[in-house]
């Protein structure tokens, strides 16, 4: 099985794509961090995220695409522009018809690491771990959606899945 996984954002997200091996282990097979243009209008920086997402999942056809739930931020603002990013991302995966489960970001944390509070660099260490990696993807963003491949991989339960949804090409 591989898994497609992002950490959401308008500035920066994160993302890792993970196969679970024939012996039983896990494999990165890339990770990285997308930017869109910095300082763009809102509306760019989300065409830009939608067709880099459109390229991984066209390039790596995985079998799950997860994503990370959004946290409420304090700041209303933020928590809405990263609403934004996700909705993209799921429809990036919509399109491709694959098969999309999102986690809230205590449970990654917890699966990845045993608890559900873990900061960054705890992440990226456990990442490391599980992938036999010597150290742990940079930056910080890519581990992030690295874990959360490894979410869907590990089998945590707390997640919503969304069916497969048959590719559709936009009408007009």
């Amino acid at each position: 099985m591989k898994v497609l996984g992002v950490d959401p954002g308008t500035a920066a997200t994160g993302y890792g794509v993970v196969e679970r091996g024939p012996l039983g282990g896990f494999q990165l097979v890339e990770c990285g961090v997308i930017r869109p243009t910095r300082g763009a209008a809102l509306p760019q920086r989300l065409r830009e995220l939608h067709e880099d997402l459109v390229a991984l999942l066209t390039r790596h056809h995985p079998d799950v695409l997860a994503v990370e739930e959004a946290f409420h931020a304090r700041n209303a603002r933020t928590t809405l522009v990263l609403g934004h990013a996700r909705g993209v991302i799921l429809l990036a995966g919509a399109e491709a018809g694959v098969e999309i489960a999102e986690y809230p970001p205590a449970v990654i944390k917890k699966t990845v690491t045993g608890k559900g509070a873990a900061q960054k660099p705890q992440v990226g260490y456990m990442v490391a771990q599980l992938l036999r990696l010597k150290d742990a993807p940079k930056p910080t963003d890519a581990a992030d959606g690295v874990a959360v491949a490894l979410t869907r991989l590990l089998g945590a339960r707390h997640h919503k899945t969304r069916g497969m949804a048959a590719p559709t090409k936009a009408t007009r």
